[in-house]
């Protein structure tokens, strides 16, 4: 009987409700699973600021919601890791995933990597993204506070974030296609009600135009034909904000698995699809309601299938993976290291932070330029607190440097720069890119194969300003592809800004949405995430 601890009994692609599900499920049962997830752990649901309708749970966040599903199977013993799934070999009894951080051997696969919003096509929407068109109203709500704001779409997400949006704008006009919302009643009773939303139905986007910034909107009456134009007083910015729908993400399995014309993988009532070995739950996969309720069901349903699968591959290969051992619980966990306060980093972080800090190869310095500002104070006590987890890290304070402090300069050993640097302090949905960001630096970092490897290091230097929002869960991608080219590339910088926290770079550069890739300070500049082989091939035609 062989037993080796680098193999698991299913890997989870995704960590979204389905993913997170279904590693509880496989742990609890005493089977090895790792969920592996490119952005953030909990999906494109961390970005619903309201849930009222998840059995059980009166009202919360989606990223209250998630957070605890990660954490309850993290104490049965699921595993995870930050990467991307950039291939499958799904051949014979044992399968292949291929990440950014390795190969992982297994004998079941899950796809749990649900979907990303869809354009929908109307003349200046590509031109205009990030310049007055949006598609996150967590992520760039902020930048139309006290003006005119429109959306796109009919459906649950529609309704919900137009009145999110009353949070800022002036005034939000929903723009249907259908004779009314198509979602549940219940869900668009609160737009159809709100004193500051108008939505108009029938009613189809012709086009958005201007120059350097949002100028006009046209939208027409399906049934009387009627064209509409929208342009604000002169020096005005107006946003649109498309909620059409989602695409799913199934660019991995389209060539191993039958998926049906819109690209929405076929699977059966026990979320199998057509290739053996790979199970599919969530947002994927067909199915007539896309809610957080029913991407928990399938991913408990798949893992239920998944031990029977995995059981009966260990007794035919003779592979039997490590049994999963439960991590301490949170109260347990604060009862150990109760000698020390931790005001940003709770058990769940640090424990997290063990993982990366443990791989790490070379000691970094991380160098913080501050000011007299509660910004200053604040990045400081982070950074200290984050280097006393860790002999690797060390803090070194150098005072004030211009208009764009607070930062921290990500140095190496010697005291050199390694091109990557944070403003602000790094939290939300760019605590992780952060720390990726050191793990590449000192090493081994996150495997890249030679051809990409041979293509960052032919890239001509570059200064690379990323601006984001801590709240965006789109920003993390592009920052972790612009980090990692850095650290190959000695001639490119990666400088990282909370947007909300420098105006002036917003104004400089008209921002209404993140985030934005600001190349050689306005030379070019770029919108929405990228990973890292979209990233290089769009440098390469600068």
């Amino acid at each position: 009987m062989k037993n080796t601890k680098d193999f698991y009994d299913v890997v989870v692609i995704g960590g979204g409700p389905a993913g997170l599900t279904a590693a509880l499920y496989l742990a609890r049962a005493r089977y090895r699973v790792i969920v592996v997830e490119k952005e953030r752990f909990g999906g494109q649901i961390t970005i619903t600021h309201e849930i009222v309708n998840f059995p059980g749970v009166e009202r919360t966040s989606g990223e209250e919601l998630t957070e605890t599903m990660r954490r309850q199977a993290q104490n049965f013993g699921a595993e995870f890791l930050l990467a991307e799934v950039v291939g499958l070999d799904m051949a014979g009894d044992v399968k292949t995933v291929k990440t950014s951080r390795g190969e992982l051997q297994c004998f079941g696969v899950l796809l749990a990597t649900g979907a990303h919003p869809r354009r929908v096509g109307f003349a200046g929407e590509k031109e205009f993204r990030g310049r007055g068109v949006a598609y996150c109203a967590t992520c760039d709500g902020e930048f139309f506070t006290g003006k005119e704001v429109f959306v796109i779409g009919g459906g649950f997400a529609a309704a919900e974030e137009s009145v999110f949006l009353t949070k800022y704008a002036s005034h939000v006009t929903v723009l249907i296609r259908e004779d009314g919302f198509t979602c549940a009643p219940a869900s668009a009773e609160p737009a159809l009600r709100h004193e500051k939303i108008t939505v108009l139905t029938n009613t189809e986007v012709e086009s958005v135009s201007g120059e350097e910034k949002l100028r006009c909107l046209k939208y027409r009456n399906t049934r009387t034909g009627e064209v509409t134009e929208y342009c604000p007083p002169e020096g005005e910015i107006f946003g649109v904000f498309v909620f059409a729908g989602y695409e799913p993400a199934t660019e991995l399995v389209r060539d191993l698995a039958q998926c049906d014309d819109q690209g929405y993988i076929v699977t059966d009532r026990s979320q199998r699809t057509t290739q053996e070995g790979l199970y599919a739950a969530g947002d994927v996969c067909i199915k007539p309601l896309r809610q957080v309720v029913t991407a928990v069901g399938e991913g408990a349903l798949a893992a239920t299938e998944l031990e029977r699968y995995a059981a009966a591959m260990q007794i035919k290969t003779g592979i039997y993976p490590e049994k999963p051992s439960g991590q301490p619980k949170e109260e347990e966990a604060k009862k150990q290291d109760s000698s020390r306060e931790h005001r940003f980093f709770t058990p769940d972080i640090r424990a997290q932070l063990d993982g990366v800090f443990g791989k790490m190869k070379t000691p970094l310095i991380l160098k913080l330029y501050l000011d007299d500002t509660p910004l200053s104070q604040e990045l400081k006590g982070y950074v200290e607190e984050l280097c006393s987890l860790t002999e690797l890290l060390s803090a070194e304070i150098r005072g004030e440097e211009g208009e764009d402090c607070p930062f921290v300069q990500v140095c190496r050993e010697d005291g050199s720069w390694s091109g990557l640097s944070f403003h602000g302090v790094p939290g939300g949905h760019e605590f992780t890119p952060f720390i990726l960001g050191l793990y590449n630096v000192s090493g081994p970092g996150q495997a890249l194969d030679e051809e990409t490897v041979r293509e960052v290091k032919s890239l001509e230097p570059m200064r690379l300003q990323i601006l984001v929002s801590l709240s965006c869960g789109m920003c993390p991608e592009l920052v972790v592809a612009a980090q990692k080219i850095a650290a190959e590339n000695p001639g490119l910088t990666a400088e990282v800004y909370d947007v909300n926290r420098y105006p002036k770079l917003r104004d400089r550069y008209n921002l209404t949405s993140v985030p934005c890739l600001v190349i050689n300070e306005g030379e070019k500049l770029l919108f929405g995430k990228r990973n890292v082989r979209q990233l290089v091939d769009r440098l390469k035609q600068l």
